[in-house]
């Protein structure tokens, strides 16, 4: 739909059983929150919060909360917008079918931002602490906007047509931030706004931001698109909403008209401030970093504005279905860019970046009869190169010829196929010392970590077993056992107190293991965590407990491992140790006095009654 605010999108969504208002008072300080995450859990409407404690202004949240819903949203370009890029992939489908393709270039025309001097935008203005100050969790460092739109140009060829926006974290206030002076930006250098950030580091000068919350929901989708190399995001926005993004420059700052806020100020060189902590996507806190901070200038809003928020915890959360949508409209567009590639998928329930599956093909090296991963690794090393995939720490990858059948998303029976034909002396392929998530705390320090690619071709090698024999003889020290799915099992062992504790716990299994080849056949994948019945619970439990709690050059491990010619391998079961560490980042745990006050409106008479 071309919606033109926020409110128009809200208002669909209600006259269509989308959305509910939530009318009681609801306080920003982590009950509106928790309100979002009963909601989302159940599957659960958008949400309007009419009465938000302390503000005049109202917030809304869940919009993207389920797929059906994102969907039902751009219901009406959807398929436009993915002929629109398969045809920027594939420009002879054009030229074959001119007349097929005609909406979609109409629709291209939207794509075109279009300047005004005029904007119901910049009529009002406010102060940060005017803003609803949403806390999503108990520890976080102040309010944080979770769902902005942060927009840059380049200081070498400026310019809407070449802009950047990205969706970072933004503190509004908390450490050491001058209340409505000062905000924290979150974002790595590597990203387009980082890269805008060095060039004005570099001239000396500060670089202008402005930071766009709410409005239509094609603008919030575009900021998170990893889009083709030449696609701008605003006018892929455009496109997408069925409107040309409307903006407006005011002292040198370009605002979005369509916004319900507008933040504008100046980012200045090696200015920096502690920001954080926040609850993030993997399921704990990033803690407390210097990051840059933006001095503010203006602070505009519509009347009646509307301030959007999310949740950012454990997935799966309402990033989710971006994830989801992204794939939709995209899934074409890097396997295209990848020859041999067929399929990527970043598993949203290892917090997205720990983990990515890959199915590629073995296509140049018939004389290896598939014995060996060859072309695999060249696919490899191409995806840990490739934009937000580089933030991967464990790649799986298959040859598509060995199962084409094989659906990528169906997890359980990806990693059943990579068991059965996995080579532990020879599939293991690490990198070590290199940069990994900044939210990611389980590797040496902040940005810093190792990945591991594990590369599998060829015939079934075993069978998998799904049950533990009683006859298996684990050493005392571990105290219970569970299978996962075939083939893997997860063993709760002592907490994690050194790196010589764990060499001898190791040394310990392979002593009681080593020499069961049966054992390693049917359970070629072992994890050792702190509780194995909550890892075994449930798939989602396994992939996160597993892939967020490891760096693989400290935290994989092997029965009878060996180093040859430096390439580390094992001739028995690989161990992950997931337990938690001293370095790792608290986990996210909710409020009880906060989740009871939830459950007041879910009673009978309450907003969410039938809904939570």
């Amino acid at each position: 739909m071309g919606y033109k605010s926020l409110e128009a999108c809200l208002l669909d969504l209600e006259r269509n059983g989308h959305l509910v208002r939530v009318t009681e008072e609801v306080d920003p300080h982590l009950e509106a929150a928790a309100i979002h995450m009963r909601v989302f859990d159940r599957k659960g409407p958008a949400l309007l919060f009419e009465n938000i404690k302390g503000s005049k202004f109202r917030a809304a949240s869940n919009i993207f909360g389920s797929f059906e819903r994102s969907k039902f949203i751009f219901r009406d370009t959807f398929e436009k917008v993915q002929n629109l890029i398969e045809l920027r992939n594939d420009p002879v489908k054009a030229i074959k079918q001119p007349f097929k393709n005609l909406s979609t270039g109409l629709l291209g025309l939207k794509a075109l931002p279009r300047r005004s001097n005029s904007s119901p935008v910049t009529s009002n203005t406010c102060s940060i602490s005017d803003i609803p100050p949403i806390v999503n969790w108990k520890e976080d460092g102040g309010p944080f906007v979770t769902l902005p739109i942060v927009y840059t140009e380049d200081l070498n060829n400026p310019g809407i047509m070449k802009s950047n926006i990205g969706m970072y974290r933004i503190q509004l206030s908390g450490n050491d931030y001058d209340l409505n002076e000062e905000i924290g930006l979150h974002y790595q250098l590597h990203r387009g706004i980082g890269v805008h950030q060095t060039m004005a580091n570099e001239k000396g000068v500060p670089m202008k931001v402005s930071i766009f919350v709410g409005g239509p929901p094609a603008n919030s989708l575009s900021a998170v698109m990893p889009l083709p190399e030449g696609i701008p995001e605003l006018t892929f926005a455009g496109a997408l909403g069925n409107r040309r993004f409307r903006y407006k420059v005011v002292d040198g700052f370009v605002v979005s008209n369509d916004a319900d806020f507008v933040i504008c100020g100046e980012v200045h060189p090696n200015d920096n401030k502690p920001e954080g902590p926040f609850g993030d996507h993997l399921g704990y806190y990033s803690l407390a970093h210097p990051f840059p901070v933006m001095k503010v200038k203006h602070v505009f809003h519509k009347k009646n504005a509307i301030w959007p928020f999310t949740v950012v915890g454990r997935p799966p959360q309402e990033d989710t279905s971006f994830g989801q949508l992204i794939h939709e409209l995209t899934g074409s567009a890097i396997p295209n860019e990848i020859p041999g590639l067929h399929a990527v998928h970043a598993v949203d329930a290892s917090g997205v970046h720990p983990l990515l599956l890959a199915i590629g093909s073995e296509r140049y090296t018939p004389y290896l009869d598939k014995k060996e991963p060859s072309e695999l690794l060249t696919l490899a090393n191409h995806i840990l190169g490739k934009g937000q995939l580089s933030l991967a720490k464990f790649l799986f990858i298959i040859d598509k010829e060995d199962n084409p059948a094989l659906d990528i998303h169906h997890i359980d029976e990806y990693l059943q196929h990579v068991l059965e034909r996995v080579h532990w002396e020879n599939d293991l392929h690490f990198y070590t010392n290199t940069s990994i998530d900044t939210l990611d705390y389980s590797g040496t320090s902040i940005n810093r970590g190792s990945k591991l690619a594990i590369a599998a071709v060829g015939n079934k090698k075993r069978e998998l077993r799904a049950e533990l024999s009683s006859d298996v003889n684990f050493p005392s020290s571990i105290t219970n056992a569970k299978v996962v799915q075939p083939g893997i099992l997860a063993i709760q062992g002592p907490s994690h107190s050194s790196e010589e504790e764990t060499n001898k716990l190791i040394d310990e299994l392979t002593n009681h293991l080593g020499s069961n080849s049966e054992f390693a056949n049917g359970f070629p994948l072992i994890v050792l965590c702190d509780d194995a019945d909550f890892v075994s619970e449930t798939l989602n439990n396994f992939l996160w407990v597993t892939f967020t709690r490891s760096n693989p050059a400290d935290d994989v491990h092997g029965i009878n491992s060996f180093i040859q010619n430096k390439h580390w391998g094992c001739k028995g079961s690989l161990i992950i140790d997931a337990r938690k560490k001293a370095h790792h980042a608290p986990d996210l745990i909710k409020d009880p006095e906060v989740e009871k006050r939830v459950d007041a409106l879910g009673a009978k008479g309450g907003s969410l009654h039938g809904i939570i």
